[in-house]
């Protein structure tokens, strides 16, 4: 057999090198490239009542996004060592990526399953974060992290580069989420027991609120979470066991909740979503649950619960829907469900550190 010239040998290797990276380096990935079986449907509330969350599967580390490495993969470029969740705070979401603060890492954890992407974002020099607690991304991708230590509201452009900051309206302002609302962010400092409300250009405290005493309805004890729809803003306050409502001008409209261990009551609230229906969605540090209210505050549901298996929750600190990256989900979703959008809960603890929850709707309810 006639040799091969050392051109062609080396192409030829290449070749084969190729071929084997293609196939060996896609065949290892875990969650969001594998469907789930009927065995392993975790779903609420369980039968015979209508099913309308479905678990879908959770992120607490880089190879949960991006699969495992492959030998030959390994071979060629060295073994790369996986990125963990370390202790997650708040999460947002824009378009299919997630947006995760992280306190242990001292950033951001930016998880895009479109293109199997997990990356730290863990800035320096002026926008050095150190203790981010809670995001939100505006139309323009630009991202607004609340930072605790620094007292400070940190602004980054879509491209990840340091911006501005502002805040430290007071001695006593500490944010510990922003939320960001056509042309003003709001803010909620748990020391001033407040709301601050900035100019999104101009990043000027333009108003607060509440002004109220301790005893009336819409004082705020210990503030920490907010979020922000058309009509209302919603604001969890773990020092009253309740969601205080309020106008987006800042008039109080009602609480939900209250302290006690039954069904639409709270114990230690964090964080709150609001779906395109009005429904509020509380995560519960204490009962290591979301409960899930109606806009007239009547509690329809509730999932999750302390942890023995996925789908349960490990002192949860935040929740998140996002309507968009749904495609990349559907995977996991049974096959008698449609999924509506996508619920994300954060984990401090255990094994599932980003949860991933579907609102579903039974295919032969669909009209």
């Amino acid at each position: 057999m006639p040799k091969l010239p050392d051109m062609s040998k080396r192409i030829f290797c290449y070749i084969i090198i190729f071929i084997l990276v293609f196939y060996t380096g896609n065949s290892c990935v875990r969650d969001l490239n594998q469907s789930s079986s009927t065995e392993d449907l975790v779903i609420y509330p369980p039968p015979p009542d209508t099913t309308r969350i479905q678990y879908l599967t959770s992120v607490s580390i880089s190879s949960d996004i991006k699969g495992k490495q492959s030998a030959v993969n390994k071979f060629i470029f060295g073994e790369q060592i996986p990125k963990p969740v370390i202790k997650p705070y708040g999460l947002t979401s824009s378009g299919s990526k997630v947006y995760v603060c992280d306190t242990g890492i001292g950033g951001v954890i930016i998880i895009d399953p479109s293109d199997k992407s997990f990356e730290y974002f863990v800035p320096t020099g002026k926008g050095k974060l150190q203790l981010p607690l809670n995001a939100s991304i505006d139309e323009n991708g630009f991202i607004f992290i609340a930072d605790g230590n620094r007292r400070q509201i940190v602004v980054f452009s879509n491209d990840l580069k340091y911006i501005t900051e502002f805040g430290e309206t007071t001695e006593t302002f500490k944010p510990t989420d922003v939320n960001i609302k056509g042309d003003k962010v709001f803010v909620v400092s748990v020391k001033d027991q407040k709301i601050f409300v900035y100019d999104k250009n101009t990043y000027k405290e333009s108003v607060s609120f509440p002004s109220v005493e301790p005893g009336d309805d819409g004082y705020l004890y210990q503030p920490t979470n907010i979020v922000v729809d058309e009509k209302h803003v919603y604001v969890s306050d773990i020092g009253d066991n309740k969601v205080k409502v309020f106008t987006l001008d800042g008039v109080y409209v009602r609480s939900v909740g209250g302290y006690g261990t039954y069904a639409g009551q709270l114990m230690r609230p964090k964080g709150v979503a609001v779906d395109l229906e009005e429904n509020l969605y509380v995560v519960d540090a204490a009962f290591e649950n979301a409960q899930i209210f109606n806009s007239r505050g009547n509690v329809l549901m509730s999932f999750g619960g302390p942890y023995r298996t996925h789908g349960d929750m490990w002192l949860p600190v935040d929740v998140s829907i996002s309507y968009t990256g749904l495609e990349y989900y559907n995977r996991f979703v049974d096959p008698s469900f449609i999924l509506k959008y996508l619920i994300f809960v954060t984990n401090q603890y255990g094994p599932d550190k980003i949860s991933v929850y579907g609102f579903v709707e039974t295919k032969n309810m669909r009209r």
